[in-house]
């Protein structure tokens, strides 16, 4: 902060105004009663509020995390769920080798492949960059499309995965035997009783994928240009800016904490068997 070329005398009045000359159990509470505030410091490099920075990146991290998380479910769950009614058949088969390959696959190689196919052969979506929704719906859908999908995959074989494995102890258990026994649809049986019951671990393992999920933004941002909470813990880091670092840190750890305790008490609504 003071250059190369600082004094002794520059480098402690900057220490002073830290608060760095103070013992380390003031500091902390010092910064611990600033947090509760709201006040995240200053950046370094950015020379605004760390908060006010973080409420300027926000929406493009929650559009490209809101749409992922959409994708994921809506193409995961009926995907575990058909593999799981045809085990052993050839989608069953097709849902495991994609899992494992989503898994292996790092998400910028994914990113960059998808870029190559969609954007630069067949010209369907923007290479990358981001559109505000102030811009138009279907001008910031279309810049959330591709990122929404790359970062989407490893999630899409998480949940896919889990949901194949619950369905499936679900179909084996009395229930669903006498469910048929009675005539009920196959749809119905496979929907309103063997998903019904398995809602619980796929719920769970939903709420432990956004910790893969906030991992996979900063990396997506990056790739697609999109000047969200990743891009910015990126550029933080490059330009050793901490303050920015920790606050954004301590955003993404609030964040996923208040998403697992949502999906923990939707438990009760999920089984109703279960109370806290």
């Amino acid at each position: 902060m003071a250059g190369d070329a600082a004094t002794g005398e520059q480098i402690e009045r900057i220490r002073a105004g830290l608060g760095l000359d103070k013992p380390l159990v003031v500091q902390f509470g010092i910064w611990l009663g600033k947090v509760v505030s709201g006040d995240l410091g200053e950046s370094f490099y950015y020379r605004i509020k760390v908060a006010a920075l973080i409420g300027q990146r926000l929406e493009p991290t929650l559009a490209l995390a809101s749409l992922t998380i959409l994708f994921a479910v809506l193409i995961s769950i009926p995907l575990g769920v058909v593999a799981a009614w045809r085990f052993g058949g050839w989608f069953d088969r097709f849902l495991m080798g994609f899992s494992v390959l989503g898994f292996s696959i790092p998400v910028f190689v994914l990113a960059y492949l998808l870029i190559w196919l969609v954007s630069l052969q067949l010209g369907w979506l923007p290479v990358q960059g981001y559109a505000r929704l102030s811009d138009g719906f279907f001008v910031f859908l279309k810049h959330l499309i591709l990122p929404a999908l790359t970062l989407s995959v490893i999630y899409i074989a998480l949940i896919a995965r889990v949901t194949r494995a619950s369905v499936l102890e679900a179909l084996g258990e009395d229930y669903i035997r006498t469910a048929r026994a009675k005539g009920l649809p196959e749809l119905r049986v496979l929907v309103r009783h063997a998903l019904a019951n398995a809602a619980v671990p796929i719920a769970t393992v939903i709420g432990i994928g956004i910790a893969i999920l906030i991992g996979g933004v900063v990396v997506t941002e990056s790739v697609y240009a999109i000047p969200g909470l990743g891009r910015l813990t990126v550029d933080a880091v490059l330009a050793r800016d901490f303050p920015t670092i920790q606050g954004v840190i301590l955003f993404f750890s609030l964040i996923y904490v208040l998403v697992n305790l949502l999906i923990d008490l939707s438990y009760v609504f999920l089984d109703p068997r279960i109370r806290y």
